[in-house]
This record gives C-alpha cells, structure tokens and sequence, in this order.
C-alpha cells in the first residue's frame, strides 16, 4: 500500500493520537495535516464560491483555452459582481489554466526541473508509445475533489486514475506507480508543468523505468488534448448527471464509468472500437500526428491562440 493510500485511513475523531496513528502507518504528520486542512477548506466554502465554481467548471470544460479574463466575461453576463482576481484564486483552488498563452496557474515548484516537448511532428502508431497525465478539479454536492489520470495515446484507455481532496504530488505518484505495475512502461510520459508533475517524487518514477520525459510547452492547445477530452467525457456523461455528494460515493461512481470507458464505449476517432480492444490488438487507433502548428518555444507571438489552433482544438474536443 502506498503513503497516499495509509494517509486515507488516518482519521483526527479515532480514540488512538494522531502521532500514534502515523507512527504505525510509517508515514508523516505533514501529509496528513495537509489532507485534514483541505478537508476544512472544502466544508468552509460559502455557497456562492460553490455556485462559482461549478459554472467555472463546466465552462472551462467546454472552452478550456479560456483564461481569467474570458470567465469574468463569462460569469458577469451571468449576473455576478465579480473581478478578476477573484476569478484568478477559484481558477488556481481549482487547479485550472486557461491553454492560450499567458501567466500560468499550474506553475512548475521554481526548484523543479521542466523538461522539454518531445512530441513535436511525433507519429504515435502503437500502443505503450506515449502515455498522458493531467488532472481536473471535480465539483461534488458541496466541496470538491481532484482526478488524475494516466492514459495511452494511441488507445485512449485509461490505464489509472486516483482522486485526492488536495493537490500535493503524492496521489499523482501513486497513479503513476499503479499504471507502470498494471501496464509496463511507455517509451514516452507527457504532462504539463504543474508542479505535481515536474516534482522530484513524480519524475524519479520515471526515470527509474527508463521512460523519457516530455513536458507542455506554455499555452499548447495540442499538447494534452486527449487528456482534456477524457475529462469533457468524465463530466458529461457522468459527474455532471449523477451530482456526486462526496468523496466516497465520487470513487465508486469514477470506478464504474472508466470501466464503461475502457471496455464498452465507443469511439469515433477508433473507428468505433473500444479502448480495451485497440489497445490489446494495436490495431485501430490510428496514426496520430501531433502538433503541426506553433513555433519551437511552444508559444504564440499574439495575445491568444491562432484560428487555426482554436479549430483543431475544438474539433478534437467535439470529437467522441
């Protein structure tokens, strides 16, 4: 069992001391204190914080090239007597930043390496090629929760998936470490440059399995997108129906989609086949060219993303 996982079972009302209790599960009081204070955050949210950020939420879902300046447009023709610096902290509680160019959100710890885009005019024609990660904030009846994921790129199959109520690297570590021991390794690992990501813990798993690193460039559209319309379909076709009330009752219902996902949904851009099927024939998912348009830095010279860059966006993001 991993930190992550013995972190969970630590619970502040048991009749054994919290030292006690972290002492037998070998792990330390910062990362549970750390877990307890994002759970109190999550309970003292006012409920206009709430209805803020499930319309950030499902708005950035569908346009997840809007930054701070696009929402407050968004939430003021909405009705709310809003800023935007207000707009700035949810978009960072929440882990959310905005794909044109511009200052980041999810910044790399300034002590973490960033590693360069390798994917750059990169044919993906196999399985085990690339594999992705990201992650999303998740809204719950009242509160909120975080999902990561690591995914193939050429299958789209979800190869593991964890939700935290924090963002610390820990439970990213453990959905990597999970989808190494289920699934090998890949030849190529990407991410953006949050600092879960770009955080020693994360990247020495890699480097231990020999996989090479690759890193977003700023404000690539292309660079993680199948990742992002993994969470357009998490969201639509299930969180947003089911209203999920809290952590437990989110777990159960993300372990029942992404087996739906993986084994019986249906994808256009696979011909039609499932995840589980083009993955374990490698046949089917295509050879995904990637990235054709942008300079080398990885950013554009304009204050947004070009036309042409919007439109590949949003046809893969409108693609099943």
């Amino acid at each position: 069992m991993s930190p992550a996982e013995r972190a969970r079972w630590i619970e502040r009302d048991d009749d054994m001391p919290l030292t006690m209790q972290c002492e037998l599960a070998s792990i330390p009081r910062s990362s549970v204190y750390r877990r307890m204070e994002a759970a109190v955050r999550e309970q003292c949210l006012t409920e206009e914080d709430c209805q803020l950020r499930a319309l950030i939420d499902e708005e950035y879902t569908n346009r997840p090239f809007y930054g701070s300046r696009r929402m407050v447009v968004f939430l003021r023709r909405r009705g709310y007597c809003i800023n935007r610096k207000r707009v700035q902290r949810l978009m960072r509680e929440m882990g959310l930043a905005g794909m044109a160019p511009g200052p980041a959100t999810s910044k790399p710890h300034p002590e973490h390496k960033v590693y360069p885009y390798l994917l750059r005019g990169v044919a993906v024609t196999r399985p085990n090629q690339v594999w992705s990660t990201d992650l999303t904030y998740i809204r719950l009846a009242r509160g909120f929760a975080y999902l990561v994921a690591v995914i193939d790129w050429y299958s789209r199959k979800v190869l593991s998936w964890r939700i935290s109520n924090s963002m610390d690297a820990s439970f990213c570590v453990d959905c990597l470490e999970d989808a190494l021991r289920h699934h090998g390794r890949p030849e190529v690992f990407n991410s953006d440059q949050g600092s879960q990501f770009t955080s020693t813990a994360f990247t020495a798993v890699l480097k231990r399995e020999g996989v090479a690193i690759s890193m977003d460039g700023r404000g690539r559209a292309l660079d993680n997108i199948f990742v992002e319309r993994l969470w357009r379909n998490v969201k639509y076709e299930d969180v947003y129906l089911k209203g999920y009330a809290n952590m437990a009752e989110l777990m159960v219902g993300l372990a029942q989609y992404f087996a739906f996902y993986n084994a019986e949904r249906p994808h256009q851009a696979l011909g039609y086949e499932t995840p589980d099927r083009v993955y374990r024939s490698g046949i089917g998912g295509g050879a995904l060219i990637i990235d054709k348009f942008g300079d080398d830095d990885g950013e554009q010279k304009n204050a947004g993303m070009t036309g042409q860059r919007r439109a590949a966006v949003e046809l893969e993001m409108g693609t099943a």
